[in-house]
């Protein structure tokens, strides 16, 4: 079994390198709905879940180092949809609920967990 890479992970690394890309660069200087609202929206299982796993590690609450498991991005999946588009609303002027953010964090987590089990046998 191959040890996961957490934060080191490469597709990880991508992610969060097109996230800031994306943030400081691309939405400063270009416009379009799906640049300004979802695209930061995919890379949220690929770029947040290393990181939150490596923390539940250390917590040990994680029992191993293996690749995330679907079950593991299904859950959290769950946990930010609800946390980001129903709670927020909520507690935040600024926050609005939008269905079509969750259908981004799911093809995002898709990817990152097809990703992840083809690359880290």
């Amino acid at each position: 079994m191959k040890r996961f890479g957490y934060a080191f992970d490469p597709l990880c690394l991508f992610a969060c390198g097109l996230y800031a890309l994306s943030r400081f660069w691309l939405r400063p200087h270009f416009g379009g709905a799906f640049l300004q609202g979802q695209f930061n929206d995919l890379l949220l299982i690929p770029a947040a879940l290393p990181l939150m796993l490596w923390f539940e590690r250390r917590l040990r609450l994680r029992a191993d180092d293996r690749r995330p498991r679907w079950n593991e991005i299904a859950w959290h999946l769950a946990v930010w949809s609800v946390a980001a588009e129903v709670v927020a609303p909520h507690f935040f002027a600024h926050a609005t609920g939008d269905w079509r953010d969750v259908l981004a964090y799911s093809a995002g987590g898709l990817v990152a967990g097809c990703w992840w089990q083809l690359t880290c046998v």
